[in-house]
């Protein structure tokens, strides 16, 4: 007997072991397709930072051999070696462009980098960059002596630092902590390691921090309520 749903659909006997008998179950009969995935071609936008310009100053020399670039300035002398996905150019106007050699997600993220890392050469050997700290608390002082800087800083002995070459510090007020120098990793490292002796705490400000640091303060314990 034909199925009142249309030829498509085909009537079957199945047993179920719940019923017990036989029902008539319809199970329709559809050619299923094919299903195809298209693979879309996502373009890597290029960075807003890497893109920019780096002005050279009449008083820097710059060398390129390859893929290593040379930084000569008054302030001293810097070196970077870029790797396989950017290159650098320089033009005829003197600016230098750090340029994508593939377009790969890697090289879109090398591309910002890189164009920093050789801005802040240029900028480090003709202008130069500083940190500074500042000491808060009772007692809390710091002296420099020779190549070392000495802080004082609550425990039972100073804290005795050897000064990095190339790099200047500077003690104002027994509290105040300038470094200085012409490569700005440096001078970040070495002052993140003052500041690491005794980072300032939430609830009195107490430790060393930096001049444009905002410590978040937290209110101490409640006393007792009578």
């Amino acid at each position: 007997m034909a199925s009142p749903l249309g030829p498509s659909i085909q009537s079957s006997n199945l047993r179920s072991p719940f019923l017990g008998g036989a029902n008539g179950i319809c199970v329709p009969k559809v050619a299923i397709s094919r299903v195809g995935f298209m693979r879309k071609t996502v373009e890597c936008k290029e960075s807003r930072i890497g893109k920019q310009p780096i002005p050279v100053p009449s008083n820097v020399t710059l060398t390129m051999e390859g893929q290593n670039l040379s930084v000569k300035g008054p302030l001293g002398q810097l070196a970077i070696t870029y790797p396989r996905e950017v290159k650098v150019d320089r033009e005829d106007s003197g600016i230098l462009r750090v340029k994508k050699v593939v377009e790969t997600r890697r090289a879109n993220q090398m591309h910002g980098l890189f164009r920093t890392l050789t801005d802040n050469m240029v900028v480090g050997v003709s202008k130069g960059f500083e940190k500074k700290l500042q000491l808060i608390g009772v007692g809390y002082r710091a002296t420099v002596e020779g190549k070392d800087i000495v802080l004082n800083l609550g425990f039972s002995h100073p804290v005795r630092m050897t000064i990095p070459d190339g790099l200047v510090v500077k003690v104002e007020e027994n509290t105040r902590i300038t470094v200085s120098g012409y490569n700005k990793s440096d001078i970040g490292q070495f002052a993140a390691a003052i500041r690491k002796w005794r980072p300032p705490e939430p609830y009195k400000g107490k430790g060393v921090k930096y001049a444009d640091e905002i410590v978040r303060r937290k209110e101490g314990k409640a006393g007792k309520k009578k």
